[in-house]
This record gives C-alpha cells, sequence and structure tokens, in this order.
C-alpha cells in the first residue's frame, strides 16, 4: 500500500518522499512522547491528560477539515477514523478529568449526626 502512494506521489529526483517524512516524524514523535512521560511524576500524570486533551481537540479539527473537503477516498477513510479516535481521546480524557476533580471537591456530611 505504501509502494502504491509513493509510485504517484511526483517528488523530483534525490528527494525524499512524503510518506517516509511522515514516518519519520512519527517514529521521533513516539520516542521523545515515551521520554518525555516517563520523566513525568505519577502525581502529575492525570493534570498532564488534561492539557493533552487541548491537542487532541485540533486534531479533531484537522480531521473534520480532511474528511470534509475534496480530497480521495482513503484520505476521506483515514479523515473518518481520525475523527472516531480523537473523539474517544478527547470524551474520556474529560470524564477522567471531571472524576479527578470531584476527588477533590467538598464532601458533603451524611444526614442523622448533629453536631
Amino acid at each position: 500500500m505504501i509502494a502504491a502512494v509513493l509510485a504517484q506521489s511526483p517528488e523530483p529526483a534525490g528527494s525524499m518522499p512524503f510518506v517516509v517524512i511522515g514516518l519519520w516524524i512519527l517514529l521521533l514523535a513516539v520516542f521523545v512522547g515515551f521520554e518525555v512521560i516517563t520523566k513525568v511524576p505519577p502525581t502529575l500524570h492525570t493534570p498532564l491528560m488534561s492539557g493533552a486533551n487541548a491537542i487532541s481537540g485540533i486534531t479533531l479539527i484537522g480531521a473534520l477539515y480532511c474528511a470534509g473537503h475534496d480530497y480521495p477516498g482513503f484520505a476521506k477513510f483515514l479523515g473518518f477514523v481520525a475523527i472516531v479516535v480523537a473523539t474517544v481521546n478527547v470524551v474520556g480524557g474529560f470524564l477522567v478529568t471531571d472524576r479527578m476533580l470531584g476527588m477533590f471537591g467538598s464532601r458533603k456530611p451524611r444526614g442523622g449526626a448533629k453536631g
């Protein structure tokens, strides 16, 4: 499949194809992300994930753009998959953040005990 995409790209001789550059960026992002996350203390994981929801929201906007414009069918399919995955990530992240913030809220006293 990647070979078919590479064969169709009108790249000048001697330059790297767009797909190869994209795969390198993905590989570097995975490596850097893993290194950064392993250095974060466990108490900061949930707030960090909450901030990452904003980035996933930007991904959702980009996926909507990709799926809604006149691109080839495969690009529209990838846009649809990106919409589904980013939506699950955003909604799940906000649910976890809401639950985390609920742990810090004031507790109501139980009925029956008068002081």
